[in-house]
């Protein structure tokens, strides 16, 4: 199964890197920057073809904002905190929010939806959306693919000591179980 995986991703590479890069996905960016350490994909050719994948997904929610405005005020509601912030984040800060949005985890899609709703123009969103996905490729293909060797030989590692992983995954999961439970839990009122 594994080799088929590699020989997959080998053959059609550019293909998966381009449309996982749409779905905002940093492990493609990694899995690129790795197969370009091995020598199974350019990394002056992975670079854009990444880059322009993640300038595809945001024009894609930036328009599914412009033009569906009713629809996202009814399905996203359960968002609306989100995309107030959003729109502060864009008033009081301008294009350099464009420019980072993708990497601020929990607003990735939900700034360029809010962007969409308002009246920003799309020329300007799209060159500062495209400059962004290229600086977005870049630097984490790159340190991935000048230290390939190190993270390639931290995979060994975890696959020849795959026993010992279990347990602490178990403990780390458990953890966060009980955090979150304990967080979420109604206190009772004190009179």
């Amino acid at each position: 199964m594994e080799a088929l995986f590699i020989e997959l991703i080998k053959e059609y590479g550019y293909i998966i890197l381009f449309f996982w890069s749409i779905l905002e996905g940093e492990m493609g960016l990694i899995m690129g920057g790795l197969l370009c350490h091995t020598g199974d994909m350019n990394l002056l050719l992975a670079i854009p073809v990444a880059g322009f994948g993640g300038f595809v997904g945001d024009q894609i929610y930036f328009y599914i904002g412009r033009y569906n405005k009713g629809y996202i005020q009814r399905k996203m509601y359960s968002q609306r905190r989100k995309f107030a912030l959003a729109h502060l984040l864009l008033k009081k800060y301008g294009w350099p929010i464009i420019f980072v949005q993708r990497f601020l985890y929990g607003l990735r899609t939900v700034i360029p939806i809010s962007i969409g709703l308002t009246r920003y123009s799309s020329r300007m969103y799209a060159f500062i959306n495209f400059l962004s996905g290229m600086v977005w490729a870049s630097i984490t293909i790159v340190p991935v693919y000048i230290y390939g060797d190190e993270i390639l030989g931290m995979f060994d590692w975890i696959k020849a000591h795959f026993y010992v992983m279990i347990p602490i995954a178990v403990m780390m999961l458990g953890s966060l179980f009980w955090y979150f439970h304990a967080k979420t839990k109604k206190q009772p009122k004190v009179l």
